[in-house]
């Protein structure tokens, strides 16, 4: 449908071509008129003042409709969407989509509450941006933009917005992949945001596939020195996700190691367990209340008691090919190293435990997962001189390259 202005402007243009002959018209026949009376009466000034009037009509008419006919058509701007969903502006910089993969993503901002629209390409800078510091070298940001675009294009081909408001493809939490929104962006330093725009120009609609589809472009921040089998931790296999050594990470991640120290009764709340749920905690308890009935829950007046009753209680059974914890026995109960590590809020399911005096002394080692891409082992790898291409394909076993164009067009065509 065409908008008012246009039709505004087509209107002048018909006006105008229909006055244009008459305009002319009127003035030969003025000026002829002119010349006859002239003629009969020298005298009579009336055909100049004639001629005078009829030309400053003509103009006072062209002066109105020149601005009509000068009017440069210009497209609209699209409004913004209504109620909380906002459409974002085109970020200079980034390169524009290539024509198959116009997709937009709609992540939800925590912050705000507010669904923003962005391009794919520009999502894809807001999560370098917020998953991997910009003093990183340029070819690991380059990996992480890859791993980023094939996260969100497998999200979009199998419309798959779990986890998400009503509206949203995403959050810009990790629960999906962190973002930082674009008003945020304009805010953060022009070198910074210009090296986030090369990253992803240099990578743009370039993702990983396996037999064809999207992986599943899982990536952590810092590793034990090994990535971990995917069923070591989600208990399903991926093929791709297999545990890789990653020696750069104890060297240059400052989250390698974290030491935590907690007392004895808050690492059973935090299991869920109750004190005569380890055998020898209930049976000093017992001894030392002289009696037999359930023992009270472990305090901070009994913390060496129950400290030297848990050390005996507790062990590691066996750790994955990562060499996380795999297993725990804690009493006469069993976690997964990944149960402990969620439920004590640990960075990592690799770590060691020891008695320090009265608490538990807890050694991590690495941050997160373990599963997929780790940003300082590929952060290590740019430095020795690796490109994106073999970062992503030595962490991602087996993958191919290809192109979420290709792969978003033949999804319509479906």
């Amino acid at each position: 449908m065409a908008t008012q202005p246009r039709l505004l402007l087509e209107e002048a243009r018909r006006l105008a071509s229909r006055l244009r002959p008459r305009l002319w018209g009127g003035f030969r026949g003025l000026r002829r008129r002119g010349r006859r009376r002239s003629r009969r009466s020298a005298a009579r000034p009336r055909p100049a003042l004639v001629r005078a009037t009829a030309w400053a009509g003509a103009l006072t008419v062209l002066a109105l409709l020149m601005p009509l006919l000068l009017v440069e058509t210009r497209p609209q701007q699209r409004a913004a969407s209504p109620g909380s969903e906002r459409t974002a502006p085109v970020a200079p910089d980034v390169a524009p989509p290539e024509a198959g993969a116009a997709e937009q993503v709609r992540v939800y901002l925590s912050g705000t509450r507010q669904v923003e629209r962005v391009a794919l390409e520009q999502y894809v800078r807001g999560v370098i941006a917020a998953e991997m510091p910009s003093d990183f070298e340029l070819e690991a940001l380059k990996a992480q933009a890859i791993a980023a675009r094939t996260y969100i294009v497998r999200r979009l081909l199998a419309q798959d917005a779990s986890g998400a408001p009503e509206g949203a493809d995403v959050t810009d939490t990790v629960a999906h992949q962190a973002y930082v929104p674009l008003a945020e962006l304009e805010r953060r330093p022009q070198d910074a945001v210009a090296k986030l725009n090369r990253a992803v120009n240099e990578t743009k609609d370039i993702v990983l596939t396996y037999k064809g589809e999207p992986i599943m472009a899982a990536f952590f921040s810092t590793s034990n020195g090994y990535t971990e089998n995917a069923e070591d931790y989600w208990t399903n296999p991926v093929p791709y996700l297999k545990s890789v050594s990653s020696p750069w990470d104890q060297a240059i991640s400052p989250r390698y190691t974290e030491q935590v120290e907690m007392e004895v009764s808050t690492v059973l709340a935090k299991l869920g367990l109750s004190a005569n749920a380890v055998p020898a905690l209930s049976r000093l308890l017992d001894s030392s209340n002289g009696t037999n009935h359930t023992p009270p829950e472990p305090s901070k007046h009994d913390s060496k008691l129950s400290a030297a009753a848990f050390s005996k209680d507790i062990r590691i059974l066996s750790h994955t090919p990562g060499e996380r914890v795999e297993q725990v026995r804690i009493g006469t109960h069993r976690f997964t190293g990944r149960e402990i590590r969620e439920k004590l809020d640990l960075r990592s399911s690799a770590f060691e435990w020891k008695m320090e005096g009265d608490k538990v002394l807890i050694t991590t080692f690495g941050f997160g997962h373990g599963v997929g891409m780790s940003q300082y082992g590929a952060q290590g790898m740019a430095k020795e001189g690796a490109s994106a291409e073999k970062i992503v394909t030595y962490y991602y076993k087996g993958v191919s390259l290809d192109k979420a164009s290709k792969l978003l067009t033949l999804n319509l065509k479906n």
